[in-house]
């Protein structure tokens, strides 16, 4: 399993019963989590929460706060800092299980001996792999649909002291700026995408997984370099497991310029025992 284990100020605290129980800096969260089916290892520590959200038989669900929390604040990981705070439909504005992939994709710029990589980041919600990337020393171009989404992650650039110049950020349906991409011959050194299950482009365009992802991938493959250094996939969709990405990879990447598949479940420890599971990752990498 690729294991986010790096984290000081994030922590999965506990799991269980459909629920999981998260520690976001000194803030403690409580969220469904479908695949959390065993009992928790410790329920007097849910007593802790701060906020807890309920979700509704009719779809979506609501935050009801336990004690009086900020608007906003910041967790750190590594030398990246990110805004945080609870917004609809359960989220918060970062998935920690990626710090797997922003130190998996850090190392591979870095130790590529270049100054020159490009990266593309495709539904690149609030920054997190963006900003991985620019701190190893990458350009990246950030594209994602949500005019909102690119505001907040613009705001952690800039909380995390990053230089303006080495990123672009993109208001756009993500194949619509791929093909455009081919036409005017650009290309990148590292794709990365973590698309949605479902979801709308800016001018309402219907995204649907399991229709549109290969056609993504295999389109996207066309605007790598002659020297690419990585591709990665991510599903949260349990649908799709690990060995589904691995052969997208392999037919869309490695068909074109070989290289090194790798693709496994994406895990959170939990400090109870045991690992949270979120998805999969699928990793190409020239070498």
């Amino acid at each position: 399993m690729f294991l986010a284990n790096t984290w000081e100020d994030y922590e999965v605290l506990d799991t269980g019963d459909g629920e999981k129980l998260e520690r976001w800096g000194n803030v403690i969260l409580r969220r469904p989590d479908p695949q959390t089916i065993w009992p928790k290892a410790d329920p007097a520590l849910w007593k802790q929460a701060q906020a807890h959200y309920h979700r509704s038989e009719k779809g979506g669900g609501e935050w009801e706060f336990l004690t009086r929390l900020p608007e906003r604040w910041t967790i750190q990981h590594q030398d990246l800092r990110f805004y945080v705070r609870p917004t609809g439909f359960k989220h918060t504005g970062l998935f920690p299980e990626q710090a797997a992939n922003w130190v998996w994709m850090g190392d591979l710029i870095r130790n590529s001996g270049r100054k020159d990589i490009r990266v593309l980041n495709l539904f690149g919600y609030t920054g997190g792999a963006t900003l991985a990337c620019m701190a190893a020393g990458a350009h990246v171009t950030h594209v994602d649909a949500a005019k909102g989404m690119i505001q907040w992650g613009k705001e952690n650039r800039e909380l995390s002291k990053l230089p303006e110049e080495r990123s672009r950020w993109i208001v756009e349906d993500a194949m619509r700026f791929v093909q455009r991409e081919i036409r005017r011959g650009n290309t990148y050194d590292g794709i990365l995408m973590d698309p949605p299950s479902y979801g709308r482009g800016p001018s309402g365009e219907v995204w649907k997984l399991e229709n549109e992802l290969f056609g993504l991938v295999d389109t996207s493959a066309k605007v790598l370099s002659d020297k690419p250094l990585f591709f990665l996939i991510n599903s949260y969709t349990t649908g799709f497991q690990a060995s589904v990405l691995s052969n997208m990879l392999m037919k869309c990447v490695s068909s074109r310029h070989g290289g090194i598949i790798d693709a496994q479940e994406l895990c959170l420890p939990v400090t109870t025992g045991g690992v949270l599971p979120c998805g999969a990752s699928g990793r190409w990498s020239a070498k």
